[in-house]
């Protein structure tokens, strides 16, 4: 059967059905409360985890010169989000000639001693792995600089501390959008963990209004995936994209602070109930990935951070990489999305892994024997270059 990096990769058909047929009354508060309860602060839920971003630095109510530090190696919604909110980002450049995801705490100072006007850092965890986070978070104290996880990636990643992502910065957010950990078809939220900023949320959110295609794109991508191998769903994939009636997380045109209707809370809820059971699984699978494979084309040291991480994705690095994702389709292994292809030319080392790097899949839907058949498939490319 095909494997998909994305394409509605995690859902099944138990998913197909909540998402068409279960009650959602009152989901909204009942996610409202988890999250709190998880994430220590005060919880606002949003439809899009970019406009969370957003949202963060209105609240701040920063000088319009205010420059926001990211990773350089990351997904235009970032670049985009701290833009709506009128502010300027600096991208913070990976370190040289190591493929680690995100930029150290070296990389930081350096930047704040160029950059004056810093007042926010925004940390991603790339794919999971989890930052330096303890050191991250004593140089933003010592400058009085606010502190933002992005969990977009990361949510149920652990630090070298013992403490979950999310629970140390001044703010936190939330992507509950495809293939993501946590996946609602859309969504996200805002979690203000220092009690400061408690009561400065004075923007009134937007009703967003019926979004049927959100609704069926369980359905659509299930059916997609399940008759591919006939040719059935590969018709069925371009006759719903040719009609644009398949969802998309980056579609432009919604770019406004919606409030998150209760149909996406209750997939939300019922993805974080199964949330210890997809961290094991994607474990599992990083873990197959790191045996099998040819230890020279991914980071030891991230394949180390396993255990610690979300695992959203496995990265490895390659040359010719155009060439190995045509080898894999040709065995019905679709891993052609590689999300962050767009980065801050400023930042030479991140342009660099951008070029090389190819995301293997963790997601439910890849099994045990799916992984070694990957690895396998790659390893075997690996020795006719």
């Amino acid at each position: 059967m095909s494997i998909f990096n994305s394409l509605g990769s995690n859902y099944n058909l138990r998913y197909v059905w909540k998402s068409l047929f279960s009650d959602y009354s009152g989901k909204g508060q009942k996610l409202k409360n988890f999250l709190e309860e998880k994430y220590f602060g005060k919880a606002i839920l949003i439809y899009k985890g970019r406009e969370a971003l957003t949202l963060v630095l209105k609240i701040l109510k920063l000088p319009k010169d205010s420059l926001v530090a990211i990773n350089g190696f990351t997904c235009f919604a970032v670049y985009r989000a701290i833009e709506e909110a009128e502010l300027i980002p600096v991208c913070l450049d990976l370190e040289s000639g190591n493929t680690d995801l995100n930029f150290t705490p070296e990389i930081l100072e350096k930047a704040l001693k160029e950059n004056a006007n810093i007042k926010v850092v925004i940390v991603q965890n790339t794919f999971g792995y989890p930052a330096s986070m303890e050191k991250i978070r004593r140089i933003t104290r010592e400058k009085n600089i606010i502190l933002v996880e992005d969990l977009a990636h990361c949510v149920g990643t652990v630090y070298e501390n013992g403490q979950e992502a999310g629970t140390i910065g001044d703010f936190a957010t939330l992507s509950f959008s495809q293939d993501k950990v946590i996946d609602s078809v859309s969504g996200g939220a805002l979690i203000i963990i220092n009690k400061k900023y408690f009561n400065e949320n004075k923007f009134q959110l937007e009703t967003l209004g019926n979004r049927t295609k959100d609704k069926m794109y369980p359905l659509f991508t299930h059916k997609i995936r399940f008759f591919y191998d006939s040719g059935i769903g590969k018709i069925l994939h371009f006759a719903l994209k040719k009609l644009n009636f398949l969802s998309k997380p980056m579609e432009e045109g919604l770019y406004k602070l919606y409030s998150l209707p209760d149909w996406y809370c209750n997939l939300a809820l019922m993805e974080f109930s199964k949330l210890v059971n997809q961290l094991d699984h994607r474990k599992e699978i990083a873990k197959i990935y790191s045996s099998k494979l040819n230890k020279r084309i991914f980071n030891a040291g991230m394949a180390k951070m396993i255990p610690a991480s979300a695992n959203l994705r496995f990265p490895i690095f390659i040359e010719n990489r155009n060439n190995l994702i045509a080898f894999l389709k040709k065995e019905n292994i679709f891993v052609s999305d590689i999300w962050y292809d767009s980065v801050a030319p400023e930042c030479p080392n991140a342009v660099d892994i951008s070029t090389r790097i190819l995301n293997l899949p963790t997601h439910i839907n890849v099994s045990r024997k799916s992984a070694m058949r990957i690895a396998d498939k790659i390893n075997l490319w690996l020795k006719s270059q």
